[in-house]
């Protein structure tokens, strides 16, 4: 029972720790391929899209400040053209997207947990950045 009333009183802290995306980094369905789209002018080409859900907020990805890339979050409930057209299934589901088109794809398994952290993200952006390059 001690357990219990532990547990009851460290959720909302546990809650209010998780990574708040401020405002301007959620896009939904009305400008979601201009933001994935990159352009001569922006430093990189790559961005990072995590679709969220707010059923699974618990296991969104937390370390989004650390990329070195623009990263967006997409609400599928408010991004049904995005959610389709992408085909997601799961959230968490983080895709990289390059001058506007899909790379690499980080899904939840059906334990609604995403199977990456922030180093392989980071790894695959390399990799992107390295074979984009021209020699």
């Amino acid at each position: 029972m001690r357990n219990l009333i532990l547990l009851l009183i460290l959720i909302p802290f546990i809650s209010y720790t998780q990574s708040d995306v401020p405002d301007e980094y959620w896009i939904d369905d009305a400008d979601f391929e201009q933001k994935i789209s990159g352009g001569a002018f922006d430093e990189t080409d790559i961005v990072v899209v995590e679709f969220w859900a707010e059923f699974n907020k618990e296991n969104c990805f937390n370390e989004w400040k650390q990329l070195d890339v623009p990263y967006y979050r997409v609400d599928i409930s408010k991004a049904p053209q995005a959610k389709k057209k992408y085909r997601v299934r799961m959230a968490p589901t983080i895709m990289i997207f390059n001058q506007g088109s899909k790379e690499i794809v980080f899904k939840a398994g059906l334990d609604l947990l995403l199977p990456t952290d922030l180093n392989e993200i980071q790894e695959s952006i390399i990799e992107i950045n390295k074979a984009s390059k021209f020699e």
